[in-house]
């Protein structure tokens, strides 16, 4: 009794108990009981040879279940640096809080993605005007076709219209030189003539290089949310126009609308919604 009592993490009062109540169900004592302990009587040892196995086949069951509950499932995302970095990554806690059994793991981005790729499920890619998009695979639009101007205070202080930025030091992303033309085509500032400053190859740095006052760098408004957040970087004007390329989530057609992919693209898809209200 002692013995399972441990095995069960009860006390030995409640195995007794539990025996006992067995006892007046079956109508019949299960153990003779002496000074010395209690030892099972022919019926007990008859019961348990007949129960066993299926008692054996529950126990089974419900630790296969337990197992199936805590087994994570892997995502793996490949997603455009900068976009990883300050979009995605700040927001991935909450997709974790909802699905603690999908492990995300994430995926170096490719120059020339041509999503032939067997180690990647969904793919967060910047859309190539002069590119379609594979037969096999969906792309579906997520955010980051608006473009605007950002600079550090100190610099929008003096930019009164958007002209104001003909006199400035215009940064820009060597694989887009085209984004300032476009804003300022928007914003009505007739100059066929733009000169551009300096210019980068990563996003990331063009950003550090606005924040530390460089110059002006146009920007989709989702890689820098934290520095307008904390004011190292404003907005001198609230004009906003599209490149018409952005940011597209992806998968296989076979796999688009199904198991981790499915729920993580939908995930993405709300993130979106709720910052356009």
């Amino acid at each position: 009794m002692r013995r399972a009592a441990e095995q069960l993490c009860v006390t030995q009062a409640a195995v007794s108990r539990a025996v006992a109540r067995l006892e007046d169900r079956l109508g019949y004592p299960l153990f003779d009981r002496h000074a010395q302990g209690v030892l099972p009587t022919a019926r007990a040892l008859d019961l348990r040879q007949r129960v066993e196995q299926s008692v054996d086949a529950i126990e089974q069951a419900f630790t296969e279940l337990r197992k199936s509950r805590t087994r994570r499932r892997a995502l793996r995302v490949c997603v455009v640096p900068t976009l990883g970095t300050r979009w995605l990554m700040p927001r991935l806690g909450r997709f974790q809080a909802l699905y603690p059994d999908i492990a995300i793991e994430l995926r170096q981005s490719r120059r020339d993605e041509d999503f032939r790729r067997d180690d990647v499920d969904v793919w967060i890619e910047i859309k190539r005007p002069s590119q379609p998009w594979p037969r096999g695979i969906t792309a579906r639009y997520l955010l980051g076709r608006e473009i605007t101007p950002v600079c550090a205070p100190e610099i929008a202080a003096r930019l009164k219209t958007p002209a104001n930025l003909l006199k400035e030091k215009l940064l820009y992303h060597t694989s887009y030189p085209g984004n300032w033309t476009l804003w300022l085509g928007a914003a009505d500032v007739k100059n066929s003539n733009v000169e551009l400053g300096g210019g980068f190859d990563l996003a990331a740095n063009l950003i550090v290089a606005a924040s530390s006052g460089m110059g002006v760098a146009v920007l989709q408004p989702c890689l820098v949310e934290r520095e307008l957040a904390t004011g190292e970087l404003v907005r001198p004007f609230a004009l906003t126009t599209s490149t018409g390329r952005g940011y597209y989530v992806c998968a296989r057609k076979a796999t688009a609308d199904e198991g981790v992919a499915a729920i993580f693209m939908a995930w993405l898809r709300t993130l979106t919604k709720a910052s356009a209200v």
